[in-house]
């Protein structure tokens, strides 16, 4: 899909953080793209730059096999900044020596900016910072200008006005850096002067308008699983096609309590696609009986999916397209710091159907990000409590389950989730945690429910923030919340006595259990 007639260009060098540069550009209203470190000069100007960032990285210049600069961006007449690894390899580049530095800087550090240079603009002159380095510059040759700098390191930034080349040591990228937003909208919109055209309203115009191109008088098959991103997909196929679409929702008995209907009562309600509901829960746990193994789970669930989904789609007659939720992230992570790799991961919903299935892909979300999804659910009208649901994982509650997945314990996990998040919601945790789940436990332990002993199972309650899950900290949730939902759910829910509260972070455990 075409984007806009500009964009910021981030250079890939390998830094844990290259996804929050884009993400940080794409708040200021402006589009962003990613590519590897060794996109070609063509390839670099396909995206039409008016700006070019080089990532951090985790090597140092000086190491043999190092990424090497790409010349490409010092050949487009636009500005570059360079972050961390990027500012050594543009400091090279100009004749600076790097070696490493006698104070390496991890963490917050103090630094001290030069508050004429652009980047620091209505900025004050004490910052703090997040520093990740052990390698600096001391010198800088004649025209490069130092425009920051910290007791570890002389130079923190600089820049050289003629050539149009800016960069920083530090990561203003992450939000310990306290005006580190401040000084990326600088460089964006003051420095590049780019245009704030990247609005979720622009998006869906752009989007609309791409899918009937390609989709024309076809009809398109979409798989919806009542999560946020392929409902937002159909939200768009609905708007651009109507009746085009068919909408396929397999049940597979391993969802949250009530979400066959409230699913169903959405697509309803809010939009003009067909929509086929297919319950195959019994099919599902059927297949699952006896098996333990989580991975052996997930195949089975998926592979189980897949048959149901292709009958469906025989008995719907000739569709030319199928629509994914495929993110922006999914398909960065095609792309390693070494050049494109040879797939692109398939995790989707309808990933791994059978080759002999032909369809042509839309995926009308590739350019966003998680969060920008649920914006452009908003501003299609969804209701804001659907476009805000935690993440749920595609197996369901089979992942949820440790051990064998019968019905009946599917049912005590439902209804001990469903508690867990009712209070979530009712005490307004629900919106300060990024995910919360129950996990039910192949446990069992000693109780006493009135004079009588007990031996029942255990569940184990988890809420955690994060910003993407690729790493993420337990939530501090109130102990009198933890404590109505442990007697609730002991108290109604048949066949649990024991409640406990995961207390893990990622890494080193999961989010999920399984």
């Amino acid at each position: 899909m075409s984007h806009e007639a500009q964009s910021i260009v981030v250079l890939d060098y390998g830094s844990q953080y290259t996804q929050l540069i884009a993400r940080r550009i794409r708040e200021l209203e402006v589009f962003s793209v990613i590519l590897p470190f060794d996109a070609s000069e063509d390839e670099i100007r396909a995206e039409n730059p008016v700006g070019i960032i080089l990532s951090g990285g985790p090597s140092s210049v000086y190491e043999e096999g190092a990424p090497e600069l790409n010349k490409a961006a010092l050949k487009l007449g636009v500005p570059v900044l360079g972050i961390c690894y990027g500012m050594h390899l543009l400091g090279r580049e100009l004749g600076a020596p790097i070696d490493q530095t006698s104070l390496r800087e991890y963490g917050l550090a103090k630094v001290h900016c030069e508050t004429d240079s652009p980047l620091f603009a209505g900025l004050e002159a004490g910052q703090s910072v997040w520093m990740s380095h052990g390698d600096s510059m001391h010198d800088l040759p004649i025209g490069i200008r130092s425009i920051a700098h910290s007791e570890g390191s002389p130079v923190c930034g600089f820049e050289n006005h003629e050539q149009n080349i800016y960069a920083l040591q530090f990561h203003p990228e992450v939000h310990h850096s306290e005006h580190g937003k401040s000084m990326l909208r600088n460089f964006v919109l003051n420095v590049c002067r780019a245009e704030q055209l990247w609005t979720r309203e622009h998006f869906i115009d752009l989007a609309v308008e791409a899918i009937r191109k390609q989709v024309g008088k076809g009809r398109v098959l979409c798989a919806v699983s009542g999560g946020v991103d392929s409902t937002v997909v159909a939200a768009l196929l609905d708007r651009a096609l109507g009746e085009q679409v068919e909408c396929v929702f397999v049940n597979n008995g391993l969802l949250r309590k009530g979400e066959p209907a409230e699913v169903e009562a959405l697509f309803r309600d809010y939009f003009k696609v067909r929509f086929h509901h297919v319950d195959a829960s019994g099919r599902f746990i059927d297949n699952l009986e006896g098996v333990r193994d989580p991975e052996q789970k997930r195949k089975i669930i998926g592979e189980t999916f897949i048959r149901v989904f292709e009958k469906t789609a025989r008995d719907l007659g000739e569709l030319d397209f199928l629509a994914q939720g495929t993110l922006y992230p999914d398909v960065i992570e095609s792309l390693s710091v070494k050049g494109p790799s040879a797939t692109i991961k398939s995790h989707h919903n309808v990933g791994g159907l059978p080759e002999d299935m032909k369809f042509e892909l839309v995926e009308p979300l590739r350019e966003l990000f998680k969060d920008e999804v649920r914006e452009v659910g908003k501003a299609l009208g969804l209701p804001e409590h659907f476009v805000q649901r935690h993440p749920f994982p595609g197996p369901g509650l089979g992942v949820r389950i440790l051990g064998e997945v019968t019905a009946e314990r599917v049912r005590v996990l439902q209804e001990a989730d469903s508690i867990f998040i009712a209070e979530l919601h009712s005490s307004g945790w629900y919106e300060k945690s990024w995910q919360a789940l129950t996990v039910l436990l192949p446990v069992q332990s000693v109780g006493v429910m009135g004079d009588q002993r007990t031996y029942e199972d255990v569940v184990a309650l988890r809420a955690v923030n994060s910003t993407d899950g690729m790493t993420a900290d337990w939530t501090r949730l109130p102990a009198d919340l933890l404590e109505r939902v442990s007697n609730r759910i002991i108290g109604t829910v048949r066949g649990i006595n024991r409640v406990v509260y995961d207390v893990s972070s990622k890494p080193p455990a999961t989010i999920e259990w399984e």
